[in-house]
């Protein structure tokens, strides 16, 4: 049925045609041979039958050749052109001679055009933002580090108490200096395969009460209570112990940072499939705009600009979270309320001996 459709798809118009031309003549001669030349009706029927499928062949190769070379020669040149396909990769193809699939191939070639010129214009926007936002952070820091330096030299280093102030505040930006291109270092050596992960197996539990211990302080101060829902059980992962525990930290800072006063922020883990753990951290803080989560992990991408700046951090933790969670080979999801909460989870594989 396929071959068949394929037929009278490539060869309609030639087959119409030589029958056609194929059909007058052979009438025309039939009726010159019959009232001219005066031959009985028997030899003018079959003189009539030959000469139809003479001409009928004879046309149709003529038509379907000539046809065949009449677009491919400007086909290709439009293939050449636009570079969509190779010379050598066109010769060895047929040309098809309907116009429906001539239409067909030029409206996905357009649809295919539009569809990366979109994207690159996705990627251009999003270099500008980028290269803004680079800007941008790294010249806080650097201006703040330069005005006290420039006080100093003007002659504020003769008071002890302003010197040592003005070099801890100058330290302080040169640290955050040194946080963001340290986190652009990884995310760079992320994206490349060069930071190579070290899998080992580990009681992920253990892993998350030592970040919640090292975090209590600062929960504390934003009277936050970090809390873990577990089943007393350790649960064996099989992961890079250094980068997941990156990865916790930088999901609980963040629920901190954007969390409630006296809320409270929860991190569980369950099981996903046979092989793999959720691991969530879900607070009760003031949630994501749904406009917003779509870029959460963009590099340098801030919620509330202003608020989180004044937070601190390089801008670069959800981003660098959704890399190293992506090295492991596994998915991160997010989930969020505004107003309400918000959720990230993520799965990570069990380890083999463990499950």
């Amino acid at each position: 049925m396929a071959v068949k459709k394929s037929f009278k798809k490539n060869y309609q118009f030639a087959l119409k045609s030589s029958s056609l031309i194929s059909l007058f003549t052979t009438l025309l001669g039939m009726i010159l041979m019959r009232f001219t030349l005066q031959q009985d009706k028997n030899a003018v029927l079959i003189y009539g039958l030959i000469y139809f499928t003479v001409v009928f062949v004879f046309s149709f190769l003529v038509l379907q050749y000539r046809i065949e070379r009449f677009i491919y020669r400007r086909i290709k040149q439009i293939y050449d052109d636009v570079a969509i396909l190779e010379s050598s990769t066109m010769g060895s193809q047929p040309i098809a001679t309907d116009m429906e699939t001539l239409s067909r191939k030029v409206k996905k070639f357009a649809s295919d055009k539009k569809l990366e010129i979109e994207m690159l214009q996705i990627r251009e926007q999003y270099r500008r933002e980028f290269l803004g936002n680079v800007s941008h952070e790294l010249k806080t820091p650097l201006f703040t580090v330069q005005g006290y330096l420039s006080t100093l030299t003007d002659g504020a280093f003769s008071d002890k108490t302003i010197l040592k102030k003005y070099l801890d505040r100058a330290e302080k930006g040169v640290e955050r200096l040194i946080y963001i291109v340290e986190d652009l270092d990884m995310i760079s050596k992320l994206e490349s395969g060069e930071l190579n992960l070290e899998i080992s197996e580990f009681d992920v539990v253990n892993l998350i009460q030592s970040v919640v211990d090292m975090l209590e302080m600062k929960a504390t101060k934003k009277n936050i209570t970090l809390v873990i829902e577990h089943n007393n059980k350790p649960m064996w992962v099989a992961a890079d112990k250094d980068k997941l525990q990156q990865v916790i930290i930088n999901l609980i800072v963040n629920s901190i940072k954007y969390g409630r006063e006296g809320g409270e922020t929860e991190i569980s883990v369950t099981g996903f499939t046979s092989k793999k753990f959720l691991v969530r951290i879900t607070d009760n803080g003031e949630g994501i705009e749904s406009q917003n989560i779509p870029r959460l992990f963009e590099r340098f991408y801030r919620v509330n600009k202003s608020g989180s700046r004044s937070e601190g951090g390089s801008g670069l933790g959800l981003s660098i979270v959704k890399h190293i969670v992506e090295a492991h080979k596994q998915k991160i999801y997010v989930e969020s309320e505004y107003g309400v909460g918000s959720e990230f989870s993520f799965t990570i594989d069990r380890a083999a001996k463990k499950r």
